[in-house]
């Protein structure tokens, strides 16, 4: 049994799963049964003045089949009091001392308001301090969340106060709703962060009724934006978190977040830079007791791997990460298609012919339909193998070019050194 605990920026948890600030956070009864379940911790839904949600808030988005592709919200943050959360947030610390508790806050930008959450909430025995700087709506609109998260300035500032007040760590959670997440990652670096975590729900609008033409959801008949979430984020995260990851500007620890179902998920955030990783949307889909299966998982694979400890797999995959003109030029993959295997659907001939290359010729053996790839004009590009219903009907082969390895970036400067 690999060794499952993780240390991010001081704060311990006997696993990296932890469940995000969100519904599923809500209350010490919540987060206590969680705990029970396996999780290895729980960041609070955020802390900070109660609010009023509305009815209704959540939407989703299914695809092909699959429900919950996607998942909008137009929630705020606790419309329960202060005083409920912390006394709750002090029960389950103490029943459960071991597992890591961190506060979600969000309080105007302004240095006495940060400065009286923190004490509150580190006198009750928190592990660490979340700063939400990524709720899209409705505490955007009040000047909070992605309203500050989205100007590198507030977010450096307001990470500074809460560093003049704070003795726990303090991790920044981020707004994908922005042009380049790494400018702000680097501010919350300027500001003092321990941590940052990423990413907090996008902006979206789930969908429009077709017979009422209310928006989804809507109240009362009329519709916001929210915040999305869930498996459709997944790349979009995953590439944010792999950003920040190879910034050496950014040297702190990352909380991966988005789209996160399983412990494969999970493993590609963790090799991608994140030390631990929170999940939502998959245990509002499906419960608490999913994170039986990502502990199993991943303790498979670190096991098959011969890695002892999962905080020896953080960042393993950040150094292939790089920009598209450190890239082979001459790097050559084509598709082999196996006819043994292939059912004739011809689904990759017609997005071949349409679509891509036209390199996927029809022929006819023996009076049977076959398909052969012309590998000089095939250029890899993988669109055949992707639509492809078969496992292994089609696979990319490597082929050993006879020209040297070169990038546009080496090419340019080549051509550059030559016109002088």
């Amino acid at each position: 049994m690999a060794d499952l605990r993780i240390d991010l920026a001081g704060i311990k948890s006997p696993n990296p799963f932890w469940l995000a600030s969100a519904p599923p956070t809500n209350s010490g009864y919540q987060v206590q049964r969680a705990f029970e379940a396996g999780w290895g911790g729980a960041v609070w839904k955020t802390l900070g003045d109660p609010i009023l949600n509305v009815s209704s808030r959540f939407a989703a988005v299914s695809f092909n089949g699959q429900r919950v592709a996607g998942f909008n919200n137009i929630e705020l943050i606790t419309d329960r009091p202060l005083e409920v959360n912390l006394q709750e947030i002090y029960e389950t610390k103490k029943r459960f001392p071991h597992h890591a508790i961190i506060a979600s806050l969000m309080v105007e930008p302004k240095q006495e308001k940060w400065h009286e959450i923190v004490k509150r909430v580190e006198d009750v025995g928190v592990d660490g301090l979340e700063l939400n700087f990524g709720c899209p709506h409705g505490m955007a609109e009040r000047g909070m969340g992605s309203a500050s998260g989205q100007v590198p300035e507030l977010v450096e500032k307001q990470t500074y106060w809460v560093k003049e007040a704070a003795k726990t760590p303090v991790i920044v959670k981020l707004t994908p709703n922005i042009t380049d997440i790494t400018a702000t990652a680097e501010a919350a670096t300027r500001g003092g962060a321990d941590a940052v975590s990423m990413i907090n729900t996008i902006n979206s609008l789930a969908g429009v009724d077709l017979d009422t033409w209310n928006t989804i959801p809507h109240v009362a008949g009329k519709g916001a934006h929210g915040g999305y979430c869930g498996p459709a984020v997944k790349p979009i995260a995953l590439n944010m978190v792999a950003e920040c990851a190879r910034n050496p500007l950014i040297n702190v620890p990352i909380s991966g977040i988005g789209g996160i179902s399983n412990w494969q998920d999970a493993t590609e955030f963790i090799l991608m830079g994140a030390t631990g990783v929170q999940v939502c949307t998959a245990a509002m889909h499906h419960g608490f007791s999913i994170v039986e299966d990502m502990i199993d998982g991943l303790n498979n694979y670190l096991d098959d791997k011969g890695i002892a400890s999962v905080m020896d797999l953080v960042g393993r995959s950040v150094s292939r990460y790089s920009n598209w003109g450190d890239l082979d030029l001459n790097y050559k993959i084509v598709a082999a298609i196996n006819n043994d295997v292939c059912i004739n659907c011809n689904k990759c001939h017609i997005a071949c012919e349409d679509t891509s290359h036209q390199c996927i010729d029809l022929y006819s053996e023996d009076g049977h339909p076959m398909l052969k790839v012309r590998e000089e004009d095939c250029v890899g590009c993988n669109l055949c193998s992707i639509v492809c219903p078969v496992d292994g009907a089609i696979t990319m082969v490597e082929r050993k070019s006879s020209i040297p390895p070169m990038t546009w970036n080496e090419r340019q400067t080549l051509i550059s050194s030559l016109s002088k």
